[in-house]
C-alpha cells in the first residue's frame, strides 16, 4: 500500500449505507498516517474537524501539525505503541485546530498493513463533545427504554417486531426476544391484529401518528380476562426522510376501561329502571302492565322475559304456600329479543302452566327469594323449564344463564319474572339480580293495584248490569233495542241507565238518565233512581211530575247529580211527551224525512234543586223512530259537541235498518277506543 493509492479514497464517491445518518451526526473524519509519522489521508470530515485541507496536510508530519508541543511526547509514544505492538488505542487526545485554539478529539486508532507490508496507523476521530453528548443520550434512552413503565416497541416496515421493552414483554407475557422478527399477530392471537396492523399501514404510509387508540383483548400474561390498552403509533424517520419502521407506546388502561364500563353500565341501569317508572303501570289493567315489565327488560337486561302470576291471585284467593306439590301459574307476558330461539320453549301468554315443586320458578314464589343460575348446565334446563321437551328447545337455543325474582307487593308474593340468557354472553350476576328485583317490585305494586281494580271494578259492572232491564219487553205499537256499554279507559263503571216502562193504555215510558261519577256509589244511585222513576211511572204521572219527584229524591242523596230524559209514547195519538232534566236532546227519525234534533226544554240535571220541567209534544207516527242516549255515545276531548251531534244525526238518517243493526252501526261509528264513559242506547220505532 503506498500513499498514493491512500490519497484516492478521499474523493465524495460511492452510496451511502444505513449507518450514514449516525456518522453524519458524529462527523467521523479518517486520517492515515505511514511509519515515518507523515499524513497520508485526510477526509472531507478530517479538514471540518482539524481545520487544514488536504492539500495543507497530506505529506506533513501529524505531529507537527495537529499536536502541540506539550502533548507532542504523548502523541509519538502512543502512535509507537500502535505500530510497534499493534495496540488499539482509544480515547480522547487535545489536537490542535487550525485557528489556534486546542480541542479535545476522540480517537479510535489502530495498525493498518498493507500488501508490501508497509505499516501505517489509522485514525478515526470525532469532536469529543459531540461523542459524549450522543453517548449520554444514548444512554439515557437506553435507560428510559429499558425502565420505563409504558410498554414500548418499534416495528420495521414489513411490521415485524425490532424492538420490545421489559414492560411491554410484562404486558405480553412474552419474553423480547421471542418477538424480534415476528408479527403482531404470532404473538397475540387474542387481539385484534387485523385493525392493529391496519392502523400501522396507516401511520407508515402517512407519518399521521394515531394516539390513544384504544384496544381491547386478551394476552399471554392473563389469558382468561380482556384488557385495554391506549395505543399511541408515530413512524420513525432517518436521514434524507428514509422510513426506519413504526414506535409503539402502549399503556394498560384497564382499571380506567373497566371504571368507565361499570359506570357506563351503572347509566343504563339507571335509565331503566326510568325508563320502567315512566313505562311500567301505565293502566289499571293486569296483562297490560305484565307486557310493559316484560318490555322494558327485553333486551337491556335479558333475552327472554316471561311474566307468570299465580292463578289463585288473580282469583284473589289467598291460601297459605303449600309445603309440597305444583304451583298453577297464569303466563301474563312473554317478549324476546330478536334471533332467539328460546321463546318456543316458554308459556303462550293467557296459558295456564302447572310447574312441580322442583322447579327453580316455584322455589322462586315459595321463598319469596331471587334465584340465581349464573352458568346453565344440562341438569339446571330440566328444572327451568316446564316439560323435558321444554328442556330440550332451551338446549337447542343456547340458553346459558337463568334468573328469576319474585313479583313481591305488599307483603304477597303474586308471581315471577323469568329472565334467560342466549344471545348475551355474558351471565347474570349480583348486579343483575338487584336490578331485576327493583324492577319486579316496582310492577309487582302496579300489577296488584290493577288486579284489586279490576276486581271492584267486575263487581261494579256486576251490580249495574244487575240493576238494568233485560231485554226490552214486547210493547203495543212499539219495538224496542238497547245497548249499554262501560267505560274502556277505565276500570270503574259509570252510572248510565236506560228503561222501558209499561203504562195503562199501553202507553210506554221510555228513559234514559245518567248518573255522575263513577264506581260503585254511582252504579247504587243509579239503581235508586231507576226504582222510583218506575214507582213513579206507575203512578200515571206526567213527565215534568216525574223529573220532579225524582229531583227531590237525588236532591236527599248527598253529592249525587244526574240527567235523565223521561218519554212517554201514546199510540191512540201518535205522539210522545218529552221531559228533560239536563240531558242530551233525543233524534227523531221520521219514516219520511231526514233525521233531526228534537228542541226540548233542557231543564236542570236532577238533584240541583228547585228546576222547571215542561212537556215537549213530539210527533211519532208509524214507522218514525226515536232515539236517546247518553253522553258517553258522543262526547270527546278533542270534537265540539255540535259536530258530534250533527254526526249522530247523519248516522240516524241513513241506519234505517233494523233497530238492532242501528244500535251496533252507532257504537261501532261513534264510540272511540279507550272511551272514558259508559254509554245508554235506547231505539223505538213506532210499528201503529
Amino acid at each position: 500500500m503506498t500513499a498514493g493509492s491512500f490519497s484516492g479514497t478521499t474523493g465524495r464517491v460511492g452510496v451511502p449505507l444505513d449507518g450514514a445518518g449516525l456518522l453524519d451526526v458524529l462527523g467521523v473524519a479518517a486520517v492515515v498516517v505511514d511509519a515515518r509519522g507523515r499524513i497520508v489521508l485526510w477526509s472531507p470530515r478530517a479538514e471540518d474537524l482539524f481545520g487544514f485541507s488536504a492539500e495543507e496536510a497530506l505529506g506533513r508530519y501529524a505531529a507537527r501539525l495537529i499536536v502541540g508541543e506539550e502533548h507532542r511526547e504523548d502523541a509519538l509514544r502512543l502512535f509507537g505503541e500502535v505500530l510497534r505492538d499493534g495496540t488499539t488505542w482509544a480515547g480522547d487526545f487535545p489536537v490542535r485546530h487550525k485557528d489556534g485554539t486546542v480541542r479535545r478529539v476522540e480517537f479510535r486508532n489502530m495498525r493498518l498493513t498493507d500488501d508490501l507490508g508497509g505499516l501505517f496507523a489509522l485514525g478515526i476521530a470525532a469532536d469529543h463533545t459531540v461523542v459524549e453528548r450522543i453517548e449520554t443520550e444514548l444512554a439515557l434512552s437506553d435507560r428510559l427504554v429499558s425502565q420505563s413503565p409504558i410498554g414500548l416497541a418499534v416495528l420495521d416496515p414489513e411490521l415485524r417486531y425490532v424492538l420490545v421493552n421489559p414492560a411491554l414483554e410484562r404486558i405480553n407475557g412474552l419474553p423480547a426476544a421471542l418477538h424480534v422478527g415476528r408479527r403482531i399477530g404470532d404473538m397475540l392471537p387474542l387481539v385484534d391484529s387485523v385493525s392493529l396492523e391496519t392502523s400501522l399501514r396507516a401511520v407508515l404510509a402517512t407519518g399521521t401518528p394515531l394516539l390513544d387508540h384504544q384496544v381491547i383483548g386478551r394476552t399471554p400474561a392473563d389469558p382468561d380476562h380482556d384488557h385495554a390498552w391506549a395505543v399511541s403509533l408515530y413512524r420513525l424517520e432517518g436521514s434524507e426522510n428514509r422510513v426506519l419502521g413504526v414506535a409503539a407506546s402502549v399503556i394498560d388502561v384497564t382499571e380506567r376501561y373497566r371504571a368507565d364500563a361499570e359506570a357506563d353500565r351503572s347509566r343504563r341501569r339507571l335509565a331503566l329502571v326510568a325508563d320502567a317508572a315512566a313505562r311500567v303501570g301505565t293502566t289499571l289493567e293486569v296483562e297490560r302492565t305484565a307486557d310493559e315489565l316484560a318490555e322494558v327488560v327485553v333486551p337491556e337486561l335479558a333475552d327472554v322475559a316471561a311474566v307468570d302470576v299465580l292463578d289463585s291471585v288473580l282469583t284473589l284467593r289467598r291460601p297459605g304456600a303449600p309445603s309440597e306439590g305444583p304451583e298453577v301459574f297464569r303466563a301474563l307476558a312473554l317478549k324476546a329479543a330478536t334471533g332467539t330461539g328460546a321463546r318456543e320453549a316458554a308459556d303462550p301468554p293467557g296459558t295456564v302452566a302447572r310447574y312441580g315443586a322442583d322447579r327453580l320458578v316455584t322455589r322462586c314464589v315459595r321463598t319469596g327469594l331471587p334465584v340465581l343460575v349464573e352458568r346453565v348446565g344440562p341438569g339446571d334446563l330440566d328444572r327451568i323449564a316446564r316439560s323435558p321437551e321444554a328442556a330440550v328447545r332451551l338446549a337447542r337455543a343456547g340458553v346459558h344463564s337463568y334468573l328469576a325474582v319474585p313479583l313481591i307487593a305488599r307483603g304477597e308474593v303474586l308471581g315471577a319474572l323469568d329472565l334467560k340468557r342466549d344471545r348475551n354472553p355474558l351471565s347474570f350476576d349480583a348486579d343483575d339480580v338487584l336490578l331485576a328485583t327493583e324492577l319486579a317490585a316496582r310492577a309487582a305494586v302496579s300489577i296488584d293495584n290493577a288486579r284489586w281494580y279490576q276486581s271492584v271494578r267486575n263487581s261494579a259492572v256486576t251490580l249495574q248490569r244487575s240493576l238494568l232491564p233485560g231485554l226490552p219487553p214486547e210493547r203495543p205499537g212499539l219495538e224496542l233495542a238497547a245497548r249499554y256499554q262501560p267505560a274502556q279507559a277505565s276500570s270503574e263503571v259509570g252510572g248510565d241507565w236506560y228503561d222501558a216502562i209499561a203504562l195503562p193504555d199501553d202507553k210506554t215510558a221510555l228513559v234514559v238518565g245518567d248518573v255522575m261519577g263513577s264506581g260503585i256509589e254511582a252504579a247504587a244511585v243509579m239503581g235508586r233512581l231507576r226504582t222510583a222513576t218506575r214507582a213513579f211511572a206507575d203512578l200515571d204521572l206526567s213527565p215534568p211530575q216525574v223529573l220532579r219527584h225524582l229531583d227531590r229524591i237525588t236532591d236527599d242523596l248527598e253529592h249525587s247529580i244526574a240527567t235523565c230524559l223521561f218519554a212517554v209514547h201514546d199510540p191512540a195519538r201518535g205522539r210522545c211527551r218529552i221531559a228533560n232534566a239536563g240531558h242530551l236532546p233525543p233524534v227523531r227519525v221520521p219514516v219520511d224525512g231526514p233525521a233531526e234534533l228534537v228542541s226540548v226544554e233542557p231543564g236542570v240535571p236532577l238533584g240541583v234543586g228547585g228546576g222547571t220541567f215542561r212537556t215537549t209534544r213530539v210527533p211519532f207516527r208509524p214507522g218514525d223512530r226515536l232515539v236517546l242516549y247518553t253522553d258517553g255515545l258522543i262526547e270527546t276531548r278533542d270534537d265540539p259537541i255540535d259536530e258530534r251531534l250533527a254526526l249522530l244525526v247523519g248516522l240516524l238518517d241513513e241506519a234505517r235498518g233494523p233497530l238492532e243493526e242501528s244500535c251496533d252501526l252507532l257504537l261501532r261509528a261513534l264510540r272511540r277506543p279507550g272511551a272514558a264513559d259508559d254509554v245508554a242506547l235506547l231505539v223505538a220505532r213506532s210499528t201503529g
